[in-house]
């Protein structure tokens, strides 16, 4: 039985993203899942377009925070975590693995999206929508880094959307719950522990510059550090990284 936040469920919407905003005017403070079948307008980190195929879950967690927008900003990983669990209810657990700051693998090949955005309340603290898309049933194709799909993983079909958002939300309540509680720090060691590319080289495409080096680990705020070759450290906030 379901024992989650409530779940608000459309058949085709725009954006659940930009539905928890229209949630948020109407003063719904939440946690709410808002969920659709089909996104028109779906949205992925830094402006690109996130496609929602039919059968695969679109999903966005509206809540609220007192949490500092740069603390905040660590639910992110905390989603990371849920949707790596998710993935690993269906498909073989060694193939499940997170590339930073917040994006599922399976088999090394993207499987999902989140996309947090933040609102200030007149009362104080933050608004959150953390938008998650999971490729359940497809994968895009024509995309800059390999996609996958669970479907190309099993050999029945894949689970319907509604099945794997009460996963989901079981696992999302478990890590941010351990967040509020414990801090980052025991969402930055289980996240370590399921990271892909540790210790590789890798390239990072900040918003003014690219550069290379060895990815390390995380620091305590969630950003990643790079060794770059001069031996110099550089941590990287914002940005895409490849390997």
């Amino acid at each position: 039985m379901y024992r989650g936040p409530p779940i608000l469920t459309f058949a085709e919407i725009d954006s659940t993203n930009l539905e928890a905003r229209r949630q948020m005017d109407a003063g719904v403070e939440g946690p709410l899942w808002i969920t659709a079948g089909r996104q028109t307008a779906g949205r992925g980190r830094r402006g690109r377009n996130w496609q929602t195929e039919e059968g695969n879950l679109a999903a966005t967690l509206l809540l609220t925070t007192p949490k500092a927008p740069i603390e905040a900003a660590q639910i992110a990983f905390v989603a990371a975590l849920a949707v790596s669990d998710l993935a690993a209810a269906y498909v073989p657990a060694p193939l499940v693995t997170l590339k930073w700051p917040n994006d599922t693998l399976i088999g090394g090949r993207k499987a999902s999206g989140i996309l947090v955005e933040s609102t200030a309340r007149p009362a104080g603290g933050l608004w959150l929508a953390v938008g998650i898309g999971v490729n359940l049933a497809h994968a895009p194709e024509d995309v800059e880094r390999p996609a996958t799909s669970f479907a190309a993983y099993l050999i029945g079909p894949p689970p319907p959307s509604l099945e794997a958002l009460g996963i989901l939300s079981s696992a999302m309540e478990h890590w941010r719950g351990l967040w509020e509680s414990a801090g980052f720090a025991p969402i930055a060691e289980a996240w370590t522990a399921r990271a892909h590319g540790l210790g590789e080289r890798c390239v990072a495409r900040l918003p003014a510059e690219t550069i290379e080096g060895i990815a390390e680990g995380l620091d305590a705020d969630g950003a990643l550090r790079l060794q770059l070759t001069d031996g110099s450290l550089r941590r990287v906030t914002a940005g895409d990284v490849f390997f």
